[in-house]
C-alpha cells in the first residue's frame, strides 16, 4: 500500500505527471523493488539523473542572479543548496517519506525518516519531472521548492563560510565529541533580539558567539573556536 495517493502528491508539487509510472518509480526504494515479485524498478537510476538536472538549474539560476560572482562561492552555494541535509528539508516539507514504497527491513527501521533515502527520493521526483515534463517542469519545482523565495536576499547565508560544519570536520578528524550549541543569553526588544550562544566543542573547549540570531550567534561561537585551535596549531606545529 502506498498510503497517501499519488492525486495528493501530485496536487502538493503542483504538477499532474502524464506518466504515472515514472512518479511511481521515483518514490520505488532498492529495498521494496528486490522484495517485488514484478520487476519493479527502483528509482536509482532516475536519482542519477536528478542529481545532474538539480545541480544543472541550481548553478543556472546562481549564475543569472550573481553574475559577478567567482567559481568558487558559486560552488560554495550550490553545495548548500543540493546537499543532502536542505534536501531531506525539503522532502520533509513535502512529506515525501509517506510515499515512498520500501522494502520490510528498511520500513521497520525508519526509513521514511532517513534523511538519505528521503534526499535520494527528492532528485529522483525531479528527475522524474524531468522525463515527464521536460526541464521546465523540473525548472519549476526547483524553484518552488529547493531555492529561496528570494535568492538574492539570502547571499550573506549562501556565501558565507559554514563555520560549524567546518568545526564539526575537525573534530570528527580528531576523533572528538561533536560541538554542543546552547542560548545562555537574549537581549533586546522581540524584532531587534540579540542572542549569545556557548559552545562546547570536544568535550572541553568553551567559546561565545553573539548575533541577531540564534544561527548567527552559532555561528561566530564556531569561529572563535577555530581560530583558538588555529593559533595552538601554529603554536604547537
Amino acid at each position: 500500500m502506498m498510503g497517501p495517493s499519488l492525486e495528493h502528491l501530485q496536487e502538493t508539487i503542483g504538477y499532474q505527471f502524464q506518466d504515472s509510472q515514472l512518479l511511481l518509480e521515483a518514490l520505488t526504494h532498492s529495498s521494496f523493488a528486490q522484495e517485488s515479485a514484478d520487476h519493479v524498478r527502483d528509482n536509482e537510476q532516475l536519482e542519477f539523473l536528478g542529481d545532474a538536472v538539480l545541480n544543472f538549474l541550481v548553478s543556472a539560476r546562481l549564475v543569472e542572479t550573481f553574475p559577478a560572482y567567482e567559481e568558487g562561492k558559486l560552488s560554495r552555494a550550490r553545495a548548500s543548496l543540493v546537499s543532502a541535509v536542505h534536501l531531506r528539508a525539503v522532502a520533509a516539507r513535502l512529506d515525501l517519506g509517506k510515499h515512498l514504497r520500501l522494502g520490510r527491513g528498511e520500513e521497520k527501521t525508519g526509513g521514511r525518516a532517513k534523511a538519505a533515502l528521503l534526499a535520494d527520493a527528492l532528485e529522483a521526483l525531479v528527475a522524474a519531472l524531468y522525463c515527464d515534463g521536460g526541464l521546465e517542469a523540473a525548472r519549476a519545482f526547483v524553484e518552488r521548492f529547493v531555492l529561496p523565495a528570494d535568492l538574492a536576499a539570502q547571499a550573506e547565508d549562501l556565501f558565507s563560510i559554514d563555520y560549524k560544519s567546518a568545526l564539526q570536520e575537525h573534530l570528527q578528524a580528531e576523533h572528538l565529541p561533536s560541538a554542543e550549541y546552547r542560548v545562555v543569553e537574549e537581549e533586546g526588544p522581540e524584532h531587534q533580539k540579540v542572542y549569545t550562544v556557548e559552545v562546547v566543542a570536544g568535550g572541553h573547549r568553551r567559546a561565545h558567539g553573539r548575533g541577531p540570531s540564534k544561527k548567527v550567534a552559532e555561528q561566530q561561537a564556531a569561529r572563535c573556536v577555530l581560530e583558538q585551535l588555529e593559533v595552538e596549531g601554529g603554536v604547537n606545529g
